[in-house]
């Protein structure tokens, strides 16, 4: 299981579902007028693209970077109910984000969203006692009607036992809940190949330079494609800006005297190798208002996160020194030195919160959507959370069928008839598929146990194109890098069926060999040659 020392060679896979090139995605995009044009790729312009092409409506999506190449994959990667907002009184809320969680783990996505088990140590001096958290996490349970379990309290020695990497000096009791977790990139792209097969055109790496306008109506946008430089332009009878930190900037170029909507919170986050087991998750309250987490993800520990007001250009966001200092200082309340030295930090990275504009602290600011609509009819959207990305779409369907003049209103079907719980690409239980992968093979040869477990919890039955790929080349079956469960078949996959055009592309959302800290130079070297080979 040595890295190859060349790139496996490969052309473009006839396998079904094999993305247009960039320019016939183009001269499509070009050459047409779209009933909708979605700017930015991701969590709520995918998910507005998925419904809105689901409903019958010509769409096209164009992202300025790469699908959720921005805040969508730096999440704390959780599927999730929201425990804290129980504290607030915001019940309704957390019994609907308990729907929409367990309908993406039982219907849309079983490949790609897992339970967790959480534990929330309680200690001496803490800001939430025993009691009172364990009555939270059994409401918590209550209001998701008993689906994953009831929450309860449970004693320091059996939560070590499970977690060796707790720390117990001062611990009084630990409660336990249940939630689910996922790779939000890969989320991402099968949501972005579900509103393809509905009939959807799509571009990444295409920056909207300008919009276009017809009697003072914003009617489309000015494009540039970032990859070739190529100029193009999109017209559309209805505009959505779905642009994330960037929305108030696409707002200004309808309207330049456009007020701003929204403020930025920065949530930075870390991922460790494991030191020792890690069979739940960690929640630990900080304050009132915050939670430090410590998550098995991706077999590493993600350690997060941070929440402070952001100013700067959304470009540029990074986890800093200070994000990292603070985020192992907020962990080691629970968690032993031994688990939490730097030597074991594999990669940091950070994401940028829309919030709705205002004074206060950002940490205590309402986690909503913001909708607003332009003077030149374009509507902006921004805000959310990957927990109810589905059930924002179908609210932004909804509010598209009801702007004043709206063309969209006769064509769309109703919101009301989309089927609710369609599942995206790949549906599959993962632990059958794996099991497929391993025994169907070619006489004399074998899957690795670890590939064939990834590939099952992260294309779900798609795996089986993978595999197919690594019959017809066996070189394709090499693991890109020794220490990694990622094959040089996903990266030609990533290539051909799943709109990565560059390094990052594949290393950073496509597979999972950057947060693993496995992207060293020869490792990227060789991704770049075969996504050159592309024909």
């Amino acid at each position: 299981m040595t890295t190859p020392q060349s790139v496996p060679t490969l052309g473009t896979h006839p396998a079904a579902g094999v993305n247009p090139g960039r320019a016939e995605a183009r001269e499509r995009l070009s050459n047409a007028t779209y009933d909708l044009l979605v700017i930015g790729g991701g969590i709520l312009g995918t998910s507005v693209a998925w419904h809105a092409a689901q409903s019958g409506l010509r769409v096209a999506m164009v992202d300025a970077g790469d699908f959720a190449g921005a805040t969508s994959s730096a999440s704390s990667k959780l599927v999730h109910g929201g425990l804290r907002y129980l504290q607030t009184g915001a019940v309704k809320l957390v019994a609907e984000n308990h729907h929409e969680r367990r309908v993406l783990a039982k219907d849309v996505a079983p490949h790609l969203v897992n339970p967790l088990t959480f534990y929330l140590p309680v200690y001496k001096g803490g800001p939430v006692g025993a009691a009172k958290l364990g009555a939270g996490v059994f409401a918590y349970s209550a209001l998701s009607a008993f689906g994953d379990g009831v929450g309860k309290v449970i004693s320091p020695a059996k939560a070590k036992a499970d977690n060796p990497g707790l720390r117990t000096d001062n611990l009084k009791a630990v409660a336990v809940y249940y939630d689910h977790q996922m790779n939000d990139s890969r989320v991402a792209i099968m949501t972005v190949r579900a509103a393809v097969e509905s009939g959807a055109v799509v571009l990444n790496h295409a920056e909207v330079q300008g919009l276009r306008f017809t009697h003072g109506k914003v009617s489309g946008a000015e494009v540039k494609d970032r990859v070739d430089g190529t100029e193009f332009g999109i017209d559309a009878r209805v505009v959505l800006n779905a642009t994330g930190p960037w929305v108030d900037h696409l707002r200004t170029m309808e309207d330049k005297g456009a007020a701003p909507s929204i403020r930025l919170s920065k949530g930075a986050h870390i991922v460790m190798k494991r030191k020792s087991p890690w069979k739940a998750a960690m929640a630990t309250p900080i304050d009132k208002y915050r939670i430090t987490f410590a998550l098995p993800w991706e077999d590493q520990l993600l350690l997060g996160t941070t929440d402070t007001q952001y100013e700067g250009d959304p470009a540029d966001v990074r986890a800093t020194e200070d994000d990292i200092q603070q985020i192992l200082d907020e962990a080691a309340f629970s968690i032993q030195d031994a688990d939490l030295d730097r030597d074991l930090m594999t990669y940091a990275f950070a994401g940028l919160r829309v919030l709705p504009g205002g004074p206060g602290d950002v940490a205590q600011a309402k986690r909503e959507t913001v909708v607003t609509e332009g003077k030149g009819g374009m509507l902006s959207v921004a805000g959310g959370k990957w927990t109810t990305y589905r059930h924002i779409g179908r609210t932004v369907m909804a509010k598209l069928a009801k702007v004043p003049g709206s063309p969209l209103t006769e064509e769309m079907e109703p919101v009301s008839s989309l089927v609710r719980r369609t599942p995206l690409p790949g549906v599959a239980n993962p632990n059958a598929v794996a099991h497929r992968l391993l025994v169907d093979r070619e006489p004399g040869s074998r899957m690795d146990p670890l590939t064939a477990r990834h590939l099952a919890t992260h294309y779900g039955s798609l795996s089986f194109d993978i595999a197919r790929m690594v019959n017809e080349n066996p070189e394709l079956g090499e693991r890109i890098h020794p220490d990694g469960p990622e094959i040089w078949a996903q990266v030609a996959y990533a290539r051909d069926h799943e709109w990565a055009e560059t390094v990052d592309d594949v290393l950073r959302r496509r597979t999972t060999l950057t947060i693993r800290g496995l992207d060293d130079e020869d490792v990227r070297t060789r991704v770049k040659d075969m996504l050159d080979r592309k024909s």
